[in-house]
């Protein structure tokens, strides 16, 4: 028999559940069982993959770290196409990338077994061509917004979702609040984040953080704001986003990095700073580590960095890609949306 516990436990809290006999923790809204399955069991470490770019010539490489360790990347396979602006999302198996640039604004949807190695496998098709789109997910749902459609560049408003264990084309989830693009996404098991993007009508940088509820359907909601409007790449655990703010639009790009807790609401406060002021880069994340590699300063960047998401201060360096190139997109197995 569970007793009630005299207060709320904080945010990352575990137990052992002697109903269900599983171990549990507390994302800071519900408690969340942990997975029976690793990704030290599938990969040995939580592993992080990078996805396509432009170095200045667009490639297919797809290449992985081990997010636990640190080194340079490997190679893994290819996509389907050459291509940049290309996001990622993942369940503890499959990682799956969203359009891109080919050249042309692809709808396609890839997905590669993230335990193996090998190039991408046709998923379906978004119901739009997409650059940049911005993406996250649980262990069952990928969601997809805030698309830049094909030229002349045009935001959206769009938010659509995928069954990541199937394959099939994306479906409706709703609306985000306002018109964007460039913006950049992360989870918890529960709750989905939209950090800052490029607004319309504007034109400006916009610094509000929207969020929605990944296994239902509808529009984003107001979450906070963020220190700066940007373009930029967050990751995260099953508690706390940490986004890497990129380009601000000064024009300039900046080092500095946010962070919040998920399950609350309110603004990011500052986390610290990346080893090299950069946009564009891939994020992937381990439940202890967020890494970025790769972007533009605005030259391109092969650096890989991480920090430790339950603490603050500056990222430390990891090692390389193959090949500085921006537009990169990242994903792992072992991401908070992931518990």
């Amino acid at each position: 028999m569970e007793y009630p516990s005299l207060g709320t436990p904080p945010a990352g809290s575990i137990r052992f559940n002697t109903d269900s006999s599983k171990m549990e923790i507390y994302n800071g809204d519900k408690w969340w069982e942990i997975d029976s399955t690793s990704p030290e069991e599938q990969t040995g470490g939580t592993r992080g993959l990078f996805a396509g770019g432009l170095t200045p010539s667009l490639v297919d490489t797809i290449e992985y770290i081990n997010v636990d360790s640190t080194g340079n990347a490997v190679d893994f396979g290819n996509l389907a196409s050459t291509s940049r602006g290309i996001k990622g999302l993942a369940s503890r198996t499959r990682g799956v990338w969203c359009g891109g640039y080919e050249p042309g604004y692809p709808d396609r949807i890839q997905f590669v077994t993230i335990a193996s190695t090998g190039d991408t496998t046709d998923f379906g098709n978004l119901t739009i061509g997409a650059y940049l789109p911005t993406t996250f997910s649980n262990e069952t749902r990928g969601i997809i917004a805030a698309m830049e459609s094909a030229s002349p560049l045009t935001n959206n408003n769009r938010i659509e979702y995928i069954t990541i264990a199937s394959t099939g084309n994306s479906k409706d989830f709703g609306d985000l609040s306002s018109v964007l693009r460039v913006a950049s996404g992360t989870a918890s098991p529960t709750r989905g984040l939209i950090f800052s993007g490029y607004s319309h009508p504007g034109p400006a940088y916009t610094t509000e953080i929207k969020y929605l509820t990944i296994s239902t359907q509808g529009n984003s909601a107001d979450f906070g704001d963020c220190t700066a409007g940007s373009g930029g790449n967050s990751v995260s655990n099953a508690v706390r986003a940490v986004h890497a703010i990129g380009y601000d639009g000064n024009p300039a790009h900046t080092n500095a990095i946010d962070y919040v807790t998920m399950a609350t609401l309110g603004n990011a406060q500052d986390f610290g700073d990346l080893t090299v002021a950069r946009s564009e880069g891939g994020g992937c994340a381990s439940p202890t580590r967020g890494v970025w590699g790769g972007g533009k300063s605005p030259s391109y960047e092969d650096e890989i960095d991480y920090v430790q998401i339950m603490t603050t201060g500056n990222a430390v360096d990891f090692g390389n890609v193959s090949a500085a190139r921006e537009g990169v997109g990242g994903l792992s197995n072992g991401h908070g949306g992931l518990g």
